[in-house]
């Protein structure tokens, strides 16, 4: 498959690069800042440099694929200000429109309520952490999530809480809060895993899953 990923130099994106790469298919990583580029990608991955807020940049980046993945997620720095991601994320939906690329795939946090869910202290605190400490990133992630699942996009939006590195265990668990048991810790390198099986299992088709080792 030709796939297009957002974030793709940071901790989640450059593992989901590695396991698409790994797969055979053909990556198209739209970057920030091309120092941060692997030199392992060499003349493997195509790379666009731009800003989210450069539409051209990321239709250009979208053109041609079979499928979008976002490793996006919200500055923690508590000095940043505006919402570049959610405007980025509306020019990602206006050029995979444009381009008739139809599958989505994106990171969020319980913060994002799927319709499945069930009220839980995990999806409680996650969401009251979120407002009271971050609320510039909490609403970034909120209006990147709206953006996505107003669309008629084929979208998933995987959840997790507490990502850490190490080596793949398994996502042992699966599902949605109040329904199914969903842990905290996941390692990186499960949710990248998780996320490229996405690309063709469609269970989770216009869901959000919670996902945890």
């Amino acid at each position: 498959m030709n796939v297009t990923v957002f974030g793709a130099t940071g901790a989640i994106g450059t593992l989901t690069v590695a396991a698409l790469l790994e797969r055979g298919d053909h990556v198209t990583a739209y970057v920030r800042n091309p120092a941060k580029v692997p030199a392992s990608w060499a003349d493997r991955v195509r790379v666009v440099v731009g800003e989210m807020n450069d539409a051209a940049r990321i239709d250009d980046a979208v053109a041609g694929s079979d499928a979008v993945i976002s490793a996006l997620g919200p500055s923690m720095d508590r000095h940043a200000v505006g919402l570049p991601l959610v405007d980025g994320t509306a020019h990602t939906v206006a050029a995979m429109h444009g381009h008739g690329v139809a599958r989505f795939i994106g990171h969020g946090t319980p913060s994002i309520v799927d319709t499945r869910d069930k009220p839980t202290a995990q999806s409680r605190l996650t969401g009251l952490m979120g407002r009271m400490l971050l609320p510039r990133a909490y609403q970034e992630l909120l209006g990147m999530s709206r953006h996505i699942m107003d669309s008629d996009l084929e979208w998933t939006i995987i959840r997790f809480t507490a990502p850490k590195d190490g080596p793949a265990k398994g996502i042992n668990r699966a599902g949605f809060y109040g329904t199914d048991r969903i842990g905290f810790a996941v390692t990186r390198a499960d949710i990248a895993a998780f996320t490229v099986a996405q690309l063709t299992d469609t269970t989770y088709l216009r869901a959000a899953p919670a996902i945890s080792n």
